[in-house]
C-alpha cells in the first residue's frame, strides 16, 4: 500500500510507503491518503493523526516529476490543484494532525509537513522547497505556509536558493516545534498525540479551526495566485531545462526565459 495505516490507541499513524523511491507523493499516493483521513474522521477513537515516512532517510522527497516534467500548463495547474486540495484537507481537518519528520522533506513534501498543526523532526531531519533548480516555484502551499510558519525572509531564503535546511536550523526558525534522537522520533510523536488525546475532542477541533484564522488573511485568495504562477512556469524553457537536467544528473543551465 502507497500509505499504511496504524493504530496506537487513539493515535492514527499514516505512513507514506514508497521508500524505494523516497516515499515520492504520486497521486495514487495523495488518492490513498485521502481515503485513510476519510476512516479517522469516521472513527470517533482515532483522536489524533501522525503523518510519517517509511524507511530511514525520508519522510518525502517531494511530489512525483516525472509526472511533471511534459506537463502542459492547463496540466501543471490541475496537478497543483491536486496537490492543494490534499495539503488543504489536512490544515481544515478536525483532528490534530502531527508530522514527524523522519528524514528529507523536501518539495511537495515539506508542503505537506507544513499543512499539519505540529511537526516533529528527526536529527537527520533536512526541509527544502528546490523546486528552483526545476526551472518552477513550490505549487502544493509552500509560498504561503512556510512565509506564514517562518517569516517571508527566511521563506525566501529557501525558495529562492532551493537549499536544505538542517533540523537545528529548522528548530530556530519555528518550523518544527520540536527535535529527536532519529530512533526516538515516532515513539515522541504518538506520545505528544495520547497527550493531545486526552483533551476534549470538541475543545481541540475548535480550537484548531480558530487558530487557523489567525493566519487566514486572503489565503484563498494567495494560494489561487500561487496555483497561476506555479502553472505558467511550465510554459517556460527554464522548466524544460530544469527537469531535462534532473533526469540526466546533471546541472541546469538557465536561459532566464
Amino acid at each position: 500500500m502507497p500509505v499504511e495505516l496504524e493504530r496506537r490507541g487513539p493515535v492514527a499513524i499514516a505512513t507514506l510507503n514508497r521508500p524505494e523511491v523516497l516515499n515520492a507523493l504520486s497521486l495514487e499516493m495523495l488518492d490513498e491518503l485521502d481515503t485513510l483521513l476519510d476512516t479517522i474522521e469516521r472513527d470517533p477513537t482515532l483522536r489524533v493523526v501522525v503523518i510519517t515516512g517509511a524507511g530511514e532517510k525520508a519522510f518525502s522527497a517531494g511530489a512525483d516529476i516525472r509526472h511533471m516534467r511534459e506537463a502542459s500548463a492547463l496540466e501543471a495547474r490541475a496537478y497543483a490543484q491536486r496537490g492543494h486540495q490534499t495539503t488543504s484537507r489536512i490544515e481544515s481537518f478536525p483532528k490534530p494532525v502531527l508530522a514527524a519528520v523522519n528524514g528529507y522533506a523536501l518539495g511537495g513534501g515539506c508542503e505537506l509537513a507544513l499543512a499539519c498543526d505540529i511537526r516533529l523532526a528527526s536529527e537527520t531531519a533536512r526541509f527544502g522547497l528546490p523546486e528552483v533548480n526545476l526551472g518552477i516555484l513550490p505549487g502544493w502551499g509552500g509560498t504561503q505556509r512556510l512565509a506564514r510558519t517562518t517569516s517571508s525572509g527566511f521563506a525566501k531564503e529557501l525558495i529562492f536558493t532551493g537549499r536544505m535546511c538542517p533540523a537545528d536550523e529548522a528548530l530556530r526558525h519555528g518550523l518544527v516545534n520540536h527535535v529527536h534522537a532519529h530512533a526516538e522520533l515516532l515513539d515522541r510523536a504518538v506520545a505528544l498525540g495520547e497527550e493531545i488525546a486526552t483533551k476534549p475532542a470538541w475543545s481541540i477541533s475548535a480550537a484548531k479551526e480558530v487558530v487557523n484564522l489567525a493566519l487566514d488573511g486572503d489565503l484563498r485568495g494567495h494560494l489561487a495566485r500561487e496555483l497561476d504562477a506555479f502553472a505558467l512556469a511550465f510554459t517556460t524553457d527554464d522548466q524544460r531545462e530544469g527537469m531535462a537536467a534532473f533526469f540526466e544528473k546533471r546541472p541546469p543551465k538557465f536561459a532566464g526565459h
